[in-house]
């Protein structure tokens, strides 16, 4: 860490001095191209990557290509749910990037990626070039995997909620249309997937908003894997002291079929009808990593070497966050993104600039869940690389759970989510 601290001392110095040479209205000594990153994503990856290299190198160009016109964070979303948030306020906009920071934000869907003339094909019919191209395209929905629900009326009935914003509001207004007395079915796909603690908390949260509410409904927990996947003995113990007789929990719950209109799921072992059905489908990589063949294991994850998330099937193109082959032990997670992005981009400036990129990353991560609208839970990891096997692995006594949720950790939640908004798009 105190390696990559110090280069990153060093690329702000340097990228202030080269800045002192090309003023506003003065002649540039040199007149070579000015080099351009172009990051497409703007979530907690690629936002980050973008800002931290205009920081630290400042005579580079950066380009972010994302779709939405505002940044919605998922941390913090299942209060929207439990209704003690709003989604308003886990919104972001991206006027500070490209004021304050000098990224070029383009609102556009990137579609397609030439590695061999360094170009991104954009929705609208642009193309930008790229001396380097950082891709943070988060995940996407394998709807395929689960019958009955590809065609997009079906999604509309039965939701995910597993992108933060419409969905959200959405779910919560069919929460609060749910009948006293109503059951309202979570299902979880089998791991990897984005936020491994994510669904536990959004059942803690369903449930306090039916302990305040609607106290004769039921919250059942359908998962598709053996056993909780993380905080097990944390979520077990909310949800028996905090719910008693809320939360029904049912491992190795994989579905056979959905039928939306009549909200009902197939198992294979039971059929579950409920009144308010939300089922998280199956995850791979986004779109544009699929279609730019930079998918590598399963048909779902990206390879990258994870000291500088440089592909490790297209040269010069480095990618972050959930859409990569983790790293073991290592979650998707928004601040996972955001260390992954950090890292990224102090060695995308190296590259840039022929110097050595940092061989030895360290990085970290916290997972805040919230058991009800004020207690709340983490896990926590440090990864650091390992030269014989050749990736990060998960520093031994260096990570570790909360012993029991308590208010104060909820108070470092929602401080942690304001730092890392701050630091990734303001």
């Amino acid at each position: 860490m105190k390696q990559l601290l110090q280069r990153r001392h060093f690329l702000a110095a340097a990228g202030g001095t080269v800045a002192a040479l090309a003023l506003p209205g003065c002649a540039s000594v040199s007149s070579a191209p000015k080099a351009r990153v172009v990051v497409i994503g703007g979530g907690f990856g690629g936002a980050t990557a973008a800002k931290y290299i205009r920081q630290w190198a400042p005579e580079i160009e950066v380009v972010l290509v994302e779709r939405e016109a505002a940044f919605v964070s998922c941390p913090l979303s299942n209060l929207v749910l439990g209704g003690t948030e709003k989604i308003e306020n886990l919104t972001t906009g991206y006027d500070a990037l490209q004021k304050k920071h000098g990224v070029r934000v383009v609102r556009d869907e990137a579609t397609a990626i030439d590695a061999a003339r360094k170009e991104v094909r954009l929705a609208r019919g642009d193309t930008l070039k790229y001396d380097r191209l950082i891709v943070s395209p988060g995940v996407d929905f394998q709807f395929d995997q689960v019958p009955g629900l590809q065609s997009a009326e079906a999604q509309n009935q039965v939701l995910h909620a597993w992108k933060a914003g419409p969905q959200t509001v959405a779910l919560r207004k069919q929460l609060e249309a749910l009948p006293d007395g109503g059951v309202y079915a979570l299902h979880i796909p089998k791991a990897p997937y984005r936020c491994p603690p994510g669904p536990y908390e959004r059942a803690a949260q369903v449930a306090f908003y039916f302990k305040q509410h609607k106290p004769r409904s039921k919250v059942l927990v359908l998962d598709a894997n053996p056993d909780i996947t993380s905080k097990k003995a944390l979520f077990l113990k909310a949800w028996n002291e905090l719910y008693p007789g809320i939360v029904e929990y049912k491992p190795n719950s994989e579905i056979v079929r959905v039928d939306a209109a009549n909200r009902t799921v197939e198992l294979q072992f039971e059929t579950v009808r409920a009144g308010v059905l939300n089922v998280v489908p199956p995850q791979q990589a986004g779109r544009i990593a699929q279609t730019a063949g930079l998918i590598t294991a399963n048909n779902k994850w990206c390879g990258v070497n994870f000291q500088t998330f440089e592909s490790t099937v297209a040269p010069g193109i480095h990618v972050l966050g959930d859409a990569t082959l983790s790293a073991p032990g290592m979650p998707k997670s928004g601040f996972m993104a955001n260390n992954h992005a950090k890292v990224a981009a102090d060695a995308v400036i190296a590259l840039i600039q022929g110097r050595p990129v940092n061989t030895e990353p360290i990085i970290a991560n916290t997972c805040y869940s919230f058991v009800s609208d004020t207690d709340v839970v983490h896990v926590a990891s440090v990864h650091k690389w390992n030269t014989e096997q050749k990736t990060l692995v998960a520093v031994n006594g260096a990570g570790g759970l909360t012993p029991t949720a308590n208010a104060l950790e909820g108070q470092y939640a929602r401080s942690w989510a304001r730092n890392i908004w701050a630091d990734a798009l303001l």
